[in-house]
């Protein structure tokens, strides 16, 4: 019992998309949840042989209230003695072939048209196998199942409700090896949940249910390496996700029984946390966009990524010249991702919600299993080495101008480096057809203004007031972006008096900075720059880590370290810059704070949708309500 809870706590903390309620009628039929922060108190439903029902309160405190010899195993055993069929998966099986009316007693059958005055549906099921004692024909092996499964799902779910609304609970996990992902399970158990208490208690099923004791017993034997002290993460590359329950999509058997095959856990370097700055952690959704309900956004995104795999296999290979065998592990992980695209082309609900965040993580989980860390590293040195040649000249440029006109080519110049994000088919087509292509030609390619989101007269009146007391600053690309965009924004902000926290990931991902390589380059700037060199020394700018290795941002899994500089520095500006982090993530973001959100849209579908053209530019300057 402690490793199931062990295993329970396990997963709601550290998958994101782990728990969902089902919704028949709806396309996907699974509605992911949003890990809440404070995952206490729950009731844990475990239904393995019998039924076990545990009221959890706290990492280590949980009590047993109540439970069932009907169960699973009862399921199995009445369903072996009435279709002769030993194994479980071919029970359910023929469950969902079943009609279940043919066997049970219906309230219309009971009552005829009268059953209306009583308040209840004709359809409700009166008697379980109420038909039989009295019909002399045979029945089929289907029908027998159905009925057997609706029985045993309606009556734990009954009991499932009365035991949380006991308990004052409004929560309700549902774990063991008898859901195992089957639709009918899930739909009586959420039918009947909801029908008795009236919509006040959830029912949630869990896309690990059936490893939840599996992991607990892992963690409790590696107590001494305290494993509860780490974060982790889902590695998309080797979990095979959460099965289709329609046969037709998914033809495929897998050999084991079970909802899928695999689930693959990396520990994280440091413990996450979440941005002390967010308005409602409990609300916060990262991704803009659910790929899971958009079919047309769904059909897009698979396809842009199945068309860039040819470039990010030429780009891996190009990283590790020195290799023998780099041509070959980029093949098989242009195999591995494509099957990947595929699967989720039929089953979007795999992983969780499908997002352009989690598109973009599969790729780096799998270029990182063949050991491709960093198919970027030569580009982003050489980007580095021309950009930091350039800073001095952009400086005194700046530095030539009024103050006014100065704030404006601070923002220009933050979004033109943006441009430079090889990520975007559109950008890297340019960046390899024309090498000459720098800060200026990008400064040209920038729409004028109106900007499509233009918030800049907002964000200049505010920067007549009093300056900022500290800025948190999310960075995006290295070369151009960071050094000739961010480190002069960055200066600025030192001159009016703002601390600044500069944050950029913590592993590589596509050309985006990191967090050593923004060291690296923080000691050539403050070489040649007195300002930055001050800022440094006294600690009034910071280099921090954010925890991710992705193009994207998920505020509410940042490095702990970076959320509680946050709060000791007292951040009341928040800066996040670029596409992923900007627009694919954080563009609802609500924080308490101010934010600036800016991006130069790059990918002519995604322009078109939000109404503009490629290269249109959002600056989203955001002040909190009172």
């Amino acid at each position: 019992m402690t490793c199931l809870i062990k295993g329970c706590n396990f997963v709601l903390r550290n998958i994101p998309h782990e728990a969902f309620a089902y919704q028949k009628d709806s396309d996907p039929e699974f509605r992911f949840q949003t890990n809440h922060p404070d995952i206490f108190p729950y009731l844990l439903v475990n239904i393995g042989s019998g039924v076990s029902i545990v009221k959890v309160e706290t990492e280590d405190r949980f009590e047993w209230v109540g439970g069932s010899s009907i169960g699973g195993g009862t399921f199995w055993g009445l369903g072996a003695l009435l279709t002769k069929t030993k194994k479980f998966d071919e029970l359910l099986h023929l469950a969902s072939k079943g009609q279940h009316t043919s066997v049970d007693m219906l309230v219309q059958d009971v009552y005829g048209g009268a059953h209306q005055t009583l308040g209840l549906s004709g359809d409700l099921i009166a008697s379980s196998f109420g038909k039989s004692a009295a019909a002399d024909k045979e029945f089929s092996k289907e029908d027998m199942a159905k009925s057997l499964l609706h029985m045993i799902s309606n009556d734990i779910g009954q009991l499932a409700c009365l035991y949380a609304k006991l308990h004052c609970l409004d929560r309700v996990y549902f774990g063991g090896f008898f859901i195992r992902g089957h639709p009918v399970t899930m739909r009586t158990i959420t039918y009947s949940i909801n029908f008795f208490s009236k919509g006040e208690v959830q029912a949630l099923f869990l896309r690990h249910e059936g490893y939840l004791g599996a992991i607990g017993a892992f963690l409790k034997g590696a107590e001494q390496d305290n494993p509860n002290q780490y974060s982790w993460g889902e590695n998309y590359a080797g979990s095979s996700g959460l099965m289709s329950s329609s046969p037709e999509l998914c033809p495929t058997q897998r050999v084991r029984s079970g909802t899928f095959d695999l689930l693959e856990m990396d520990r994280l370097e440091r413990p996450l946390a979440n941005l002390p700055l967010l308005l409602d952690p409990s609300s916060y959704v990262p991704d803009t966009v659910d790929l899971t309900d958009d079919a047309l956004a769904r059909k897009y995104w698979l396809t842009c990524f199945e068309e860039a795999l040819d470039g990010v296999v030429k780009r891996a290979v190009a990283s590790q010249p020195g290799s023998v065998d780099a041509a070959e592990r980029a093949e098989k992980f242009r195999q591995k991702y494509w099957r990947k695209l595929q699967t989720l082309r039929h089953q979007p609900f795999a992983y969780g919600t499908l997002t352009v965040r989690s598109l973009l993580d599969t790729r780096e989980h799998c270029l990182n299993e063949f050991n491709f860390p960093d198919p970027y590293s030569k580009v982003k040195q050489k980007e580095n080495g021309v950009a930091l040649k350039c800073f001095p000249r952009v400086i005194r440029c700046l530095d030539a101008l009024g103050w006014e006109e100065r704030q404006l080519a601070l923002v220009k110049g933050l979004l033109a480096g943006n441009v430079f994000d090889w990520g975007a088919k559109a950008v890297s087509d340019v960046l390899e057809s024309d090498p000459q292509f720098g800060f200026e030609e990008a400064k040209s390619k920038l729409q004028e203004r109106p900007w499509l989101v233009d918030s800049y007269g907002k964000w200049l009146q505010r920067l007549k007031g009093p300056p900022h007391k500290c800025a948190l600053i999310f960075a995006d690309n290295s070369g151009i972006d960071v050094i000739l965009g961010v480190f002069p924004f960055v200066r600025e902000l030192l001159s009016r008096g703002t601390e600044v926290i500069l944050a950029c990931n913590s592993g590589p991902a596509l050309n985006d900075v990191t967090y050593c390589e923004s060291l690296i380059v923080a000691e050539r700037i403050a070489a040649m720059d007195p300002v930055v060199h001050s800022a440094l020394k006294e600690e009034r700018l910071l280099l921090m880590q954010t925890g991710s290795s992705s193009p994207c941002l998920d505020l509410s899994r940042l490095d702990k370290g970076l959320a509680v500089l946050v709060r000791e520095r007292g951040a009341d500006l928040v800066v996040i810059e670029g596409m992923g982090r900007a627009v694919h993530t954080n563009y609802y973001a609500a924080l308490r704070c101010e934010s600036l959100k800016l991006a130069v849209i790059k990918n002519p579908w995604l322009a078109e949708r939000l109404g503009g053209r490629l290269f249109s530019v959002i600056f989203k300057y955001e002040v909190p309500a009172e």
